[in-house]
């Protein structure tokens, strides 16, 4: 009976005497591997950058926006006639506040896009009119300066906070509070600056001006924004499990108020949580793709494994006849090659992870993702191609265990 160190050794002494064998054999695994652990964290650096980003949005949010109103046959009604920019309006935004339970803060908002010049230079920033709830709705905090308070928005104050892209473009080297901007003929003194908020999509959230909403809509955002309506509401719930609950009596209340039908809303109602779950759900189709197809590679890294191990097993029938002839028990010859077989896999898995970690660091960077790399998904990897080793190995081992040693010793 041999000691399963002695079959360790020599295991360890029939592969190192074939190295670039050996090495071309588990080529295969670390292509698979590596492949596997560099889709997977690429999957999971998408699937983590759309989290953020939904989150960086604020958290427990519904955002209510004017929608196209559908008619008969299913024909949108025009702007203007109750199913355009002007659906909702600042009592809608007062009554969400005053007949919804479960709603902690409402924000009207109304948005405009002019070109935004000082200091000499000049940009193109979207321009929101907001109520200082704007801020506690978003999770938002100052960086520098202050936010406007009701009064200036109630007296449509000629006040402006930038984002932070904003106040980079038009002052590199300024400090940006007490500076002056000109937007639509008018000068605005600049009283904050917004913390970052990076990318949404395509996005940038600090590519902003807010304004009070009182003077964007008199004096900004032109034929847009006059009247009472606004271009969106945030509604923010006091808690998560809320969230559902506050979203279908935001919509009950809307169509009482617009006298419209469920179907036939002028009005869309986007709740940042259920996108944030569609949004996993579909990049985590993606990353599950993406580790298939590394997976092929891992079972045709196997295969040749199998290959090799079966050419070994006939170049090797004189030595397997010997060591029977010797006294080695059919589990010795089938633990030796399996060993070779398993030890062949497990380290190509182990240099298909580094490489793998390599090139998802290199592709997180190129994207300009975030690079997550679980350590459960590393040790799946090497599980796994220890036990691609074990099953295409299995045959080759047996068909060496199976060899009589008076026919094996006759093998030239």
């Amino acid at each position: 009976m041999m000691r399963t160190s002695d079959l360790i050794a020599s295991a360890a002494r029939a592969l190192r005497s074939n190295p670039m064998r050996s090495a071309l054999t588990a080529l295969g695994v670390i292509i698979g591997v590596a492949s596997v652990v560099a889709m997977v964290a690429l999957g999971s650096g998408a699937q983590a950058q759309v989290e953020r980003s939904i989150a960086s949005l604020g958290s427990n949010l519904l955002i209510v926006v004017p929608g196209a109103q559908r008619g008969g046959g299913g024909v949108r009604g025009q702007a203007g006639a109750g199913g355009g920019w002007d659906a909702l309006t600042m009592d809608d935004a007062e009554a969400i506040a005053a007949q919804v339970e479960g709603v902690a803060v409402v924000a009207p908002s109304q948005r405009a896009r002019t070109q935004v010049i000082a200091n000499g230079l000049n940009w193109n920033p979207e321009v929101n009119g907001v109520t200082p709830a704007f801020l506690l709705a978003r999770d938002w905090e100052i960086a520098q300066g202050r936010m406007f308070d009701e009064t200036e928005e109630r007296q449509a104050r000629r006040v402006v906070v930038l984002g932070q892209t904003v106040a980079t473009e038009l002052f590199p080297n300024v400090d940006p509070i007490g500076q002056s901007v000109r937007m639509s003929g008018g000068t605005y003194e600049v009283i904050g600056v917004l913390e970052a908020k990076g990318q949404t999509g395509f996005q940038d959230q600090d590519d902003v001006v807010l304004a009070p909403l009182t003077t964007v809509k008199r004096r900004i955002a032109g034929r847009r924004g006059r009247g009472n309506s606004v271009s969106q509401i945030s509604v923010k719930a006091q808690s998560e499990d809320l969230l559902t609950s506050v979203q279908e009596d935001v919509e009950t209340l809307l169509r009482q108020r617009h006298r419209t039908r469920e179907g036939e809303d002028d009005f869309m109602v986007q709740n940042l949580s259920s996108i944030s779950e569609a949004m996993a759900q579909t990049t985590g189709v993606f990353t599950a793709l993406l580790a298939g197809i590394g997976g092929v590679s891992l079972l045709v890294g196997g295969i040749g494994i199998m290959n090799i191990m079966l050419v070994s097993v006939t170049e090797r029938t004189r030595e397997i006849g010997l060591r029977k002839a010797l006294g080695a028990r059919r589990s010795d010859i089938l633990h030796q090659f399996g060993l070779e077989a398993v030890t062949l896999s497990v380290a190509g898995g182990i240099i298909g992870l580094i490489i793998g970690v390599g090139g998802a660091w290199l592709m997180t960077s190129l994207f300009n993702l975030p690079l997550v790399l679980s350590p459960l998904h590393a040790a799946l990897a090497i599980g796994f191609s220890g036990a691609v080793g074990v099953l295409f190995g299995a045959y080759p081992a047996w068909r060496a265990a199976q060899l009589d040693p008076i026919e094996a010793l006759r093998r030239e």
